[in-house]
């Protein structure tokens, strides 16, 4: 399997990355650190996870040239609209240490807002400070209304999804659309790991069956980012390209979803 996918605009995204949602800031360096010691070339993290400071330390201890990484963070709801989300994004490069990053998502579809944070977006964009912006929690009347000012459409939607909540139609429309699927929570924050159906499959290959979810999300072309602050865990999370999932095997996972949500809908939220 090829390790990237391409986006719309023709950057390279890695298909795993390491998650840091949750993530204290001083946990954020080493498990940035373990994870590029490992393999991984993806690191997304956000504003409001108040640990970008970490996560910049993380990459400047590991060594690695940042032209081979791939960072993304989020405009948090609190900082939209036109002149916050540009003091927000000169914030965030400040806290990273950087001096660009590859994605930079809008967090959530604040209604009144996402309109005039995605044309400061659009502007960073063009600027080359983020190499590719998206969105993240959109359904698609989100982007329909997004795409009634945008000049740009959105390279990536990240979107809660995991084997209890596969999200098909969204992600129909967003193949349709050309942006790419990624997801957050990918392991159901825990809560399937010990799903029968899931640790079958896993015995079959020798794999744990947080590996056997990771490889259904990449075999079902979706961007994912599981969490880890264990060096092992983090390991064991990007071992997953020397097994390949039958077509039965993914048809079994595709059908434990149950539609449900683990965070809050993007109809519906008050933060």
């Amino acid at each position: 399997m090829d390790k990237t996918k391409r986006l719309a605009n023709g950057i390279e995204m890695p298909r795993l990355g390491l998650g840091v949602w949750r993530v204290e800031e001083t946990d954020a360096t080493n498990s940035v650190k373990w994870a590029i010691e490992n393999g991984y070339h993806l690191i997304d993290t956000a504003a409001i996870y108040k640990n970008e400071t970490g996560v910049g330390k993380g990459i400047a201890q590991s060594g690695i040239k940042r032209e081979n990484l791939f960072v993304t963070t989020k405009l948090w709801n609190a900082d939209q609209g036109y002149e916050t989300a540009h003091q927000a994004f000169n914030d965030s490069l400040e806290r990273l240490g950087l001096d660009y990053v590859d994605l930079y998502l809008i967090h959530w579809p604040v209604e009144g807002k996402f309109n005039d944070s995605w044309r400061a977006m659009e502007e960073i964009y063009a600027s080359g400070r983020a190499k590719a912006i998206g969105v993240s929690n959109f359904h698609q009347h989100h982007i329909e209304e997004l795409m009634t000012t945008a000049k740009i459409k959105p390279m990536v939607d990240q979107i809660e999804l995991h084997p209890t909540l596969t999200q098909e139609n969204l992600r129909e429309y967003l193949a349709k659309e050309g942006i790419a699927v990624e997801a957050w929570s990918p392991l159901g924050q825990g809560k399937i790991l010990q799903n029968p159906t899931l640790t079958e499959i896993g015995k079959k290959h020798k794999k744990s069956a947080a590996q056997v979810i990771i490889r259904w999300h990449l075999q079902s072309d979706i961007i994912v980012i599981p969490k880890s602050v264990h060096e092992e865990r983090i390991k064991e999370n990007f071992d997953v390209f020397d097994f390949e999932l039958s077509e039965d095997e993914m048809k079994q996972i595709d059908h434990l979803n149950i539609n449900e949500r683990l965070g809050a809908d993007p109809d519906n939220f008050n933060f």
